[in-house]
């Protein structure tokens, strides 16, 4: 007796997860790069920043948050308009919520059906990412946390002694009662950090 069989053979065709993951994380970082572009393209001339941009969730679980702010006179890289206050105000976040929003439907610049759209202030202690966020902070408290340690630590507290050569510096405090040492540290290697709020 033989054996009748088919030509056809079982294929499974499995991405591997990390590969679907990673290229899922560049589309997504893609995203939020030209979301970004867009907002500073309508908060620049309004003399108001983007600190930060966040994509969160999926599905119709999607979140965009644009973290805002207003620089006061005399701080780097801003002049506000003379007739606008300092700080961020509810108009200006519903400003940029209307005038980025819109822009992002037309260009259809989210795919999928919705999101949530969230405009605020980047709060008390807020995020520090660019060069010049650590420039226009000097001498006030921060945390940061390093990729590599410095000093066999990663994790730092002080105050913002500037930045020079995309080298941050950092004044934390000494064992002794005397002034504190200034540590240093590449922009390129924070992971994290923002400013502290003494409450």
């Amino acid at each position: 007796m033989s054996e009748v069989t088919s030509g056809r053979k079982p294929t499974f065709l499995l991405q591997p997860f990390f590969l679907v993951q990673k290229m899922s994380l560049i589309v997504k970082e893609e995203i939020v790069a030209k979301i970004a572009e867009i907002a500073e393209r309508v908060a620049d001339p309004e003399g108001i920043e983007i600190v930060d941009v966040q994509l969160l969730g999926a599905g119709r679980g999607r979140v965009l948050r644009i973290f805002i702010d207003r620089p006061q006179a005399g701080e780097a890289n801003s002049e506000p308009p003379q007739d606008r206050p300092h700080g961020v105000s509810h108009a200006d976040c519903e400003f940029i919520s209307q005038q980025v929003g819109t822009i992002l439907d037309i260009e259809d610049v989210i795919p999928g059906d919705s999101y949530t759209l969230e405009v605020s202030s980047p709060g008390l202690e807020r995020k520090l990412s660019k060069a010049k966020d650590f420039e226009r902070f000097v001498g006030q408290k921060a945390k940061v946390v390093l990729r590599e340690p410095v000093e066999n630590q990663r994790r730092w507290e002080g105050k913002l002694a500037g930045i020079s050569q995309g080298v941050v510096a950092l004044e934390v405090a000494a064992p002794e009662p005397a002034a504190g040492r200034v540590i240093r540290f590449p922009l390129d290697q924070v992971q994290k950090a923002n400013l502290k709020f003494d409450w």
